[in-house]
């Protein structure tokens, strides 16, 4: 589909214009810092809302200001400053990317489309964004926010793959991407469109038809049953923690003793206390969580204490910062 209405882009670049949020990765097109920061968002941002991202992405560059440095960071670190924002494979394709572009690129983003999408972490939405963003190309990425503005404007459901749209008529190719994506957070939204708001409404069939076609993305979610074993040191008001092996999402990261419950057989271990039930989304797995507790001064192989009162600079994953609120009941 081709969009060849330049009054269309007019209006959608005015309202841009007038109403864009100001926010940390918009520096300008001559800015050195351009190409890092639109890389370390458009990372951040995949799966995840810009509010959620902004205090991230601050505090990430004040640390780690450029791809370079972030090349050579160390992994703990680079977790640390991600620790809270989820989907951690995400900093580590980051980071891997950062290494791939200093190395083989002499620290350029690649200019195709192709190439650009060979890195880890980036898919069609992510390169598409990136060449708009970056090298103002003609390309629009298509998340749920411009899917939904056009297939208002067109009524018509437009697949979630169709993730390129050559724009013409703009020599503001990067801007009009971006304002796409804006105008459906913050005018076209899912529920409760501001129509009233919109200078677009002239050109959407949605708003004079009356009639809505849009059919949201979805996504399956399993349900799966866990049961977390942690060990407890009392006196020292210590949690074990080891190195995952059971959870995919969270490879190599430190949770407690984790068991996936495969049958309604699989019961609680002789000797341990029962805590509580509770539920943990992560990516589309929906956990139903029985969470036990055994008191020891000894710790399990394999196992390293962790201290309740003691901050750590290690990484720590909100899936155990979530199990550690949890724990910590016992202590009071």
């Amino acid at each position: 589909m081709h969009i060849n209405n330049k009054n269309l882009s007019k209006k959608i670049l005015s309202w841009y214009d007038n109403n864009k949020r100001i926010l940390p990765w918009r520096v300008s097109y001559k800015s050195k810092k351009k190409q890092y920061y639109r890389i370390l968002s458009e990372f951040m941002l995949q799966q995840t809302q810009v509010k959620t991202v902004t205090p991230y992405f601050t505090k990430f560059v004040s640390k780690i200001p450029n791809l370079k440095v972030l090349s050579i960071s160390n992994e703990k670190k680079i977790l640390k400053l991600w620790e809270g924002l989820g989907y951690y494979r995400r900093a580590k394709n980051l980071q891997r990317t950062a290494k791939i572009l200093i190395r083989d690129y002499n620290g350029e983003l690649p200019i195709k489309f192709d190439e650009i999408k060979k890195l880890p972490g980036v898919g069609e939405y992510t390169a598409n964004a990136l060449l708009a963003l970056v090298y103002d190309q003609p390309r629009i990425p298509i998340d749920g926010n411009v899917r939904r503005v056009f297939s208002r404007l067109f009524n018509k459901n437009i697949q979630y793959k169709k993730n390129t749209f050559k724009i013409f008529e703009t020599s503001r190719n990067a801007d009009l991407a971006e304002a796409l994506i804006e105008f459906g957070a913050l005018i076209c939204k899912p529920k409760k469109p501001l129509c009233n708001l919109c200078n677009l409404k002239e050109n959407c069939k949605f708003f004079k038809d009356k009639t809505y076609t849009f059919q949201k993305k979805k996504y399956f979610i399993r349900e799966k049953k866990y049961n977390i074993y942690c060990y407890l040191n009392k006196q020292k008001k210590e949690i074990a923690l080891t190195r995952n092996k059971n959870l995919s999402f969270l490879n190599n990261f430190k949770v407690p003793k984790t068991q996936i419950v495969m049958s309604n057989r699989d019961q609680k271990i002789r000797g341990w206390n029962y805590l509580c039930n509770y539920k943990n989304n992560i990516s589309n797995i929906k956990m139903n969580i029985n969470l036990f507790y055994k008191f020891t001064k000894v710790k399990p192989k394999n196992f390293t204490w962790y201290s309740f009162d003691r901050p750590t600079d290690e990484f720590i994953p909100s899936f155990t910062k979530k199990i550690f609120k949890k724990v910590e009941q016992l202590y009071i």
